[in-house]
């Protein structure tokens, strides 16, 4: 989602970390076709519930709120589907936020996939400030290609019934879009039906996931570096001309940082990573969301505060392994300023095995958007909006 990243400037102090917290593990009530994350299930005990216990729960709170070196505080609920635990969980959560709180100012983000928001849900996430990102893949006749439950039923009519909520009762939203092979082919379709439905916080992610026991192939659902890179230069090309200040990307957003020479706040396109850890429902905690597996546990807040987590040997590894085994193509390329060889679980492709997947796409949209990004960030450089580009094309 198009989270609430932290702050630049934070006042120096103990390491800079954000967590994605899991309270619910992998469970969830859809089974998206795509979806890498159910499978974690298998990680955890059969018969333990998946439900970060009371105890943890205040735990991860102390201790995360501790670690931060500013006064903003940022928690991501995610999933596995959050909402499943009911609001009376959240409830209890602010409440150890405010416990331990420690006079820093704390907010609330969720994502969801919207199926099961009320009007219960609706006030509580208004009268608390959460924000809140809707997983959804574009119109009906894309969105529930893939995004079925587990029944094997359509689910865009309750995700839009859940949106609903959120704009009855004022609850700022982003949407989360998978870019599949199921909707790749459609990009306008997608990004039209977005901003047609009140989006204007777009985050788009592709589906890239490796076929078990294929050494470099992928699978079915999962898009190719040239329909990822076809996809993202259509939408450029229309929100460039059109919605630039009105419409807010996160692709584009990062663009644009990357141009003007600032960090971007997406660790994809990072030089290094490993400031994004994940927790699941037992305290496990793990190098990154997409890294949720035995090989990258760097341990249990049970066993040792996320600070010391955060900054261990084997976490500070992971995060520099990102330039580090950067691949040899990559020194060549003149995006890699932009593009930083993109996430390492992408990394599989090619004769050596550590081309990425996405590769030919990152070039293409790069290439293809510099000449505006060239101009947005020199009307940013002179003090001006970069939404001034639009008539200048």
């Amino acid at each position: 989602m198009v989270s609430r990243s932290p702050e630049p400037g934070a006042p120096a102090g103990p390491h800079p970390f954000h967590v994605m917290a899991k309270p619910a593990g992998p469970a969830c009530n859809l089974r998206c076709d795509y979806c890498f994350y159910l499978a974690k299930d298998k990680l955890f005990p059969p018969r333990q519930p998946r439900r970060m216990n009371d105890a943890t729960l205040e735990a991860f709170v102390r201790q995360y709120i501790e670690a931060q070196p500013g006064d903003r505080v940022v928690f991501s609920w995610q999933g596995g589907e959050p909402t499943l635990l009911g609001v009376e969980y959240y409830r209890r959560a602010l409440a150890l936020q405010r416990r331990h709180g420690r006079g820093r100012r704390i907010e609330n983000t969720l994502q969801t996939n919207g199926t099961l928001l009320d009007d219960e849900w609706g006030r509580f996430l208004q009268g608390n400030g959460f924000l809140v990102g809707i997983s959804i893949d574009g119109p009906p006749a894309l969105h529930d290609r893939s995004r079925l439950d587990a029944k094997q039923r359509p689910s865009s009519a309750r995700v839009l019934r859940g949106l609903q909520v959120l704009q009855r009762h004022g609850v700022p939203f982003n949407t989360l879009t998978c870019v599949s092979a199921a909707n790749a082919g459609s990009p306008l379709e997608v990004y039209r039906y977005l901003k047609e439905i009140g989006s204007r916080h777009l985050q788009f992610i592709p589906v890239v996931e490796q076929a078990p026991g294929r050494p470099g192939a992928v699978t079915p659902q999962s898009v190719t570096g040239e329909q990822w890179g076809r996809f993202l230069t259509a939408i450029f090309d229309e929100w460039v001309r059109s919605d630039v200040g009105e419409v807010y990307v996160d692709m584009f957003e990062l663009s644009l940082a990357k141009w003007v020479g600032v960090p971007g706040g997406v660790c994809v396109h990072a030089e290094n990573c490993g400031d994004a850890l994940a927790i699941e429902h037992d305290g496990s905690v793990y190098s990154c969301d997409h890294y949720v597996d035995p090989e990258h546990r760097v341990g249990s807040i049970h066993e040792r505060s996320l600070a010391q987590l955060a900054v261990g040997a084997q976490q500070t590894k992971f995060g520099q392994d990102k330039s580090h085994r950067l691949p040899d193509a990559c020194y060549a390329c003149p995006v890699l300023f932009a593009c930083n060889g993109g996430c390492p679980k992408h990394r599989f492709a090619g004769p050596d095995g550590a081309h990425n997947h996405l590769c030919e796409g990152y070039r293409a949209y790069f290439t293809h958007v510099d000449a505006s990004m060239q101009q947005m960030a020199d009307l940013y450089r002179r003090g001006q909006s970069p939404a001034q580009v639009m008539s200048m094309l």
